[in-house]
């Protein structure tokens, strides 16, 4: 007797019986966090089974239960390491070595504070060091607060390179204007008239200047962050124009520009006429 084709219905339900032991099988793997840059290097995602040991030939097949984005963390970047997240059981089961961690974090609530905490901790046993986390910022920051010394030096030199700079600018430009000020001096405009003309001059050059600095440093700290950010893979802001850092520049800038333009107009109609004519 020939038998009957199957149907539609009847092939769903065999795909799902075989499909529920596997199914049942990934469900019962031991499930780990997988850092989204190493989640993107391996070209796993969520679902996926991996194989966690120690060394070789010792790994643990585990199924990815989350692709997380870890919080900003410049120390992480120099250091370009990789994390994964387990179950404590599953991490002491990996190691083989239970009941033990090298640290760990505590939150404290209600009105104690950190550091009285940390001291009760390290008072009450032994083994162990309780920081805050105020002590370890601290500590982790030292090689970022010498290259923000670094960073303040060049600067400084930087300011100083710049005052000189505009200080032979403003001098040649008003060396320009040595016949326009004679011949203002001889037709009997005032020393004061001269002087605020050309420092009105000077400080709207500042004023220029100090706008299209601020302009550029905008674009360069947004170029500069969309391509570390991108390189590095993490939300880290690497270039921060802030507002004091704006009111700082544009300070400088216009008190550099009008001292430059004062000292040089000074200069100016403090010469003789005939001096600036060409003729002393």
């Amino acid at each position: 007797m020939r038998r009957p084709p199957p149907t539609a219905a009847t092939l769903l339900a065999a795909a799902l019986a075989l499909a529920a032991p596997a199914a049942a099988v990934a469900q019962a793997l031991p499930g780990i966090a997988l850092e989204r840059a190493l989640a993107r290097s391996l070209g796993v995602g969520v679902g996926d089974t991996v194989t966690v040991g120690t060394a070789p030939g010792t790994g643990r097949a585990m199924r990815v239960e989350a692709v997380y984005a870890p919080p900003p963390d410049p120390v992480s970047l120099i250091r370009r390491e990789r994390r994964v997240r387990l179950h404590l059981p599953d991490l002491a089961a990996l190691l083989g070595a239970p009941d033990r961690v090298d640290r760990l974090g505590v939150r404290v609530r209600g009105a104690a504070t950190p550091e009285s905490v940390a001291a009760r901790l390290n008072a009450a046993a032994f083994g162990y060091h309780a920081w805050d986390a105020r002590a370890i910022a601290a500590r982790s920051s030292r090689t970022f607060e010498v290259v923000s010394r670094f960073h303040r030096a060049i600067g400084v030199i930087t300011i100083v390179a710049s005052a000189v700079f505009l200080l032979c600018i403003m001098l040649l430009k008003v060396e320009e204007r040595r016949l326009d000020a004679a011949v203002m001096r001889f037709i009997g405009v005032r020393r004061r008239t001269i002087f605020g003309a050309l420092l009105l001059e000077a400080t709207v050059v500042a004023a220029v200047g100090a706008a299209l600095g601020v302009a550029f440093a905008w674009v360069a700290g947004a170029a500069t962050n969309l391509f570390y950010q991108r390189f590095f893979d993490t939300s880290v802001v690497f270039s921060l124009v802030t507002r004091e850092i704006v009111a700082f520049g544009a300070a400088l800038s216009l008190g550099l520009g009008v001292a430059a333009g004062a000292l040089a107009a000074l200069r100016l109609v403090r010469t003789p006429p005939m001096t600036l004519w060409g003729r002393g």
